[in-house]
């Protein structure tokens, strides 16, 4: 069973990726480039005196995603498959295929299994499929701008967990700015894979495509979707003019905002919380590029990102990071409360709640997995991020005992997303993959979002159920929820407003600062 890439072309090497690289291309900036594109965020000053370094640097970083690529290559040889007798959750929703199976047309009629007809609704392999290709992926890219202070131009064998957190991070965002529901409209539903072309009630799985399938001519559809769906929205359905011309507006503002949300994780110095910024953050917990970055770390590293970026992004959210397998309802408050005069109700700013944990010593244990399952079946769950070094996964979603998820280590070229009409085909993938529990690392941070006071109370009641449901055999939840502050608890190192400390618990039960492995990071449940 395939356990690691999105599709297994993505990671066949291409004759564009094995040419020497263009230097002047890849990194000297142009006459222009100070004034277009992101290669005018580069300083560009000592590059005349660091050619030669640079070019070798390059020719490395090449060698590296060569190998990455083939390496992964080799490990996925087939297509997932997904049972129809059984549901699959994705963040929160449930998708059932059993009763489609049953009550599914003849052969001739793949319209049906992948919900792509027009004129029918949308089955539940179809919603599922443009759900699950709605969220974003972030992958490793080559060929950026330099990180500052090293010879980096790719994160390839290095920055997975950091992309794990980006979509993590993505994830809130798109539920904070779009909602839950949200999806996009170009998403690429039209690829049909073996499993497809057959009854359902002839096979007990659905296969996904690998992307071998459809690479060749994604962009081509997509632009080509764009025309038919507003052409299928004036021609083919009655509406009024202004019912339509108010679903258009509607459509192109939530697309602004996608693209909007997108361009936070381009790949250069300023974007909020591209690599560049994430790394400059690292160098608080004394990492540097070219390190591996545990859950927990790259949970601060958010925390971190997000509070520099509020202001100036009007975000509106605020971040919270448990340090002590434990969420203090009074310090989330404390967080999202904003005082007004004259003793009127407060402002509420959301919130997205980070809880690094460890669910076992070198492997998952086994009495955590169907409490990390209920977790996924919350609708305030955005995600768990997990992994160990150079494989780090962002999970979202499972089907009996196999985890869903999105990988990071397919390198791509970089796109500039200062541009307005970017290409975002690279940042979704269409191609689940699964893994079982069983192959997860214990390392983890899970991820939670509440908009409203309201949806926080409710995410502290409906996870304190699952957390301490009568099903599970250990004594020991994964975390918990206590009320009041940490400083109530004697625990003043903890508080929000405090400056930013990473209290980590060794083996031995004694705080201290862990200068090992991320594996020391956790508490040991």
């Amino acid at each position: 069973m395939n356990s690691v890439s999105p599709s297994s072309v993505q990671y066949i090497q291409t004759q564009e990726d094995l040419r020497p690289s263009d230097s002047k291309r890849q990194l000297l900036p142009g006459p222009s480039d100070h004034e277009n594109g992101w290669n005018s965020h580069c300083n560009s000053a000592e590059r005349p005196q660091q050619n030669e370094p640079d070019e070798v640097d390059k020719i490395k970083a090449k060698l590296m995603t060569a190998w990455n690529n083939v390496k992964y290559g080799w490990v996925v040889k087939g297509r997932t498959s997904f049972s129809k007798m059984s549901p699959i959750f994705l963040l929160g929703r449930c998708y059932c295929f059993e009763s489609e199976a049953a009550d599914s047309p003849s052969n001739s009629d793949s319209s049906y299994e992948t919900g792509n007809n027009q004129n029918s609704p949308p089955t539940s392999v179809g919603l599922f499929r443009k759900d699950f290709a709605s969220r974003i992926w972030l992958t490793y890219r080559r060929e950026f701008p330099q990180l500052e202070g090293s010879v980096w131009t790719t994160d390839c064998g290095w920055g997975c967990m950091l992309r794990s957190g980006q979509m993590l991070l993505a994830q809130g965002l798109l539920v904070h700015l779009l909602s839950r529901n949200w999806t996009w409209p170009d998403v690429l539903l039209s690829v049909e894979s073996e499993a497809e072309s057959r009854s359902p009630s002839k096979s007990s799985t659905l296969n996904w495509p690998i992307l071998s399938e459809v690479l060749g001519s994604q962009l081509d559809r997509s632009r080509s979707l764009r025309d038919t769906q507003r052409t299928t929205t004036t021609q083919t359905r009655a509406r009024s003019w202004r019912q339509a011309k108010v679903e258009q507006y509607t459509m192109d503002k939530e697309e602004l905002e996608h693209r909007r949300i997108i361009s936070w994780f381009g790949d250069h110095p300023k974007a909020p919380f591209g690599v560049h910024q994430l790394v400059e953050y690292g160098k608080r917990s004394g990492k540097k590029a070219g390190d591996w970055y545990g859950p927990s770390i790259v949970a601060h590293m958010i925390k971190r990102a997000v509070e520099k970026a509020e202001d100036s992004e009007s975000l509106n959210i605020a971040i919270y990071v448990a340090q002590d397998c434990t969420v203090y309802k009074g310090d989330v408050l404390n967080l999202c409360e904003t005082p007004l005069k004259g003793g009127t109700v407060p402002d509420w700013k959301s919130v997205m709640i980070l809880v690094p944990v460890r669910l076992g010593g070198e492997n998952l244990n086994p009495v955590y997995m169907q409490c990390v399952k209920e977790i996924l079946k919350l609708e305030c769950c955005i995600g768990i991020i997990g992994g160990k070094p150079k494989h780090s996964l962002y999970f979202i979603g499972f089907q009996d005992d196999f985890l869903l998820y999105l990988d990071p280590h397919y390198c791509q070229p970089v796109v500039d997303v200062t541009k307005p009409d970017f290409l975002l085909e690279s940042f979704h993938c269409i191609s689940p993959r699964k893994l079982s529990f069983t192959k997860m690392d214990p390392s983890c941070t899970i991820g939670f979002y509440a908009q409203t006071k309201e949806d926080f109370e409710n995410l502290c009641k409906n996870v304190t159920m699952v957390l301490s449901s009568s099903s599970l055999k250990e004594k020991y939840p994964i975390f918990t929820f206590a009320g009041g502050c940490a400083q109530d608890y004697g625990l003043d190192e903890l508080c929000p407003h405090k400056p930013d400390k990473t209290v980590l618990i060794s083996k031995s039960g004694r705080p201290g600062r862990s200068k090992q492995s991320s594996s020391d990071e956790f508490v040991f449940l």
